[in-house]
């Protein structure tokens, strides 16, 4: 059964964000037979915020398998290469020297900033852009990743600096400009994209059978456990992803494996209707509604 035929999980579901103060976009599909899905807005592209970084990844690898990048090639980083992000090499002093491999990592477990930008400046745009076209995301781009969106932030809000303009967009007194979030200007996706892109990794057409078996080891270490994973709170429920915050929006991409050898791809995309850093109630909603539509698929099998 098609998503067409789930209103009645869907109207639930909308309410389920409209309850949380948030905008949402959810695509819910079984992993091994993709056209069992449940569906919320799944082909409106929106800003990613660090979800770009998948689609990076995957191109990182698929170079890497062809013997175009060595991925034990060893990036220094000087202070000055640093961009603004709360984890990992962004926060810290001195110089840093690791493999472009390790940098992946970082990347995508801990959502480093400053990793990601020295990934993407080694492989480039295009190799992304490859990526997006060989699996069929038409709708996926990630210009210049973080360091494009932090330009294009300060630009589109009139600020004099990127804290400024950080400030700016999450004072709740304050109409931000409209542009900010378009997803023509930044890095951005549809929730139906990132399925594809999940599924390809985890039915091995993404790259090698090594490069998969690397990507979803990553996603599987993602510390963060308050929005996708928050719905599936069992030790025998494995939930790997992938986060990404902009401003007043809350997104994750990954995959629930339940004990029975079930797996589902979930993307949740949401936008607050308030600038909060914090909001517990938006997170958790991505979570919860991902096991609302995880629920519907399996009928009355539970969890």
């Amino acid at each position: 059964m098609n998503g067409a035929g789930r209103g009645g999980v869907q109207r639930t579901i909308r309410g389920m964000f409209a309850d949380a103060g948030v905008r949402g976009w959810l695509h819910v599909a079984e992993l091994r037979r993709p056209a069992a899905h449940v569906s919320v807005d799944p082909d409106e592209p929106v800003p990613v915020g660090s979800v770009y970084k998948m689609p990076l990844m995957v191109a990182f690898c698929r170079l890497a398998d062809a013997g175009a990048v060595d991925p034990r090639l060893r990036v220094t980083l000087e202070p000055s290469d640093r961009m603004p992000g709360p984890t990992g090499i962004s926060v810290l002093r001195d110089a840093v020297s690791m493999s472009l491999r390790d940098l992946v990592a970082l990347m995508m477990t801990i959502s480093d900033n400053t990793a990601a930008d020295a990934v993407l400046r080694r492989i480039g745009t295009a190799a992304v852009d490859e990526v997006c076209r060989d699996l069929g995301m038409r709708d996926t781009t990630v210009h210049g990743g973080v360091a494009t969106t932090f330009a294009r932030l300060v630009t589109e809000t009139g600020a004099e600096s990127l804290s400024a303009a950080m400030e700016r967009i999450s004072d709740n007194d304050t109409t931000v400009p409209p542009a900010v979030y378009d997803p023509l200007s930044k890095a951005s996706a549809t929730p139906a994209d990132m399925a594809l892109l999940l599924r390809a990794i985890w039915t091995g057409r993404a790259a090698s059978a090594e490069s998969c078996a690397f990507m979803r080891g990553l996603m599987g270490k993602q510390p963060w456990t308050h929005r996708l994973a928050s719905g599936f709170p069992y030790d025998d429920v494995t939930v790997s992803g992938k986060t990404g915050t902009f401003g007043s929006m809350r997104h994750e991409a990954g995959v629930v494996e339940l004990a029975d050898g079930s797996a589902y791809t979930a993307v949740v995309f949401t936008q607050a209707a308030r600038a909060d850093s914090t909001l517990p109630r938006a997170d958790a909603v991505i979570g919860a509604a991902a096991r609302v539509a995880v629920e519907e698929l399996r009928g009355n099998e539970g969890l």
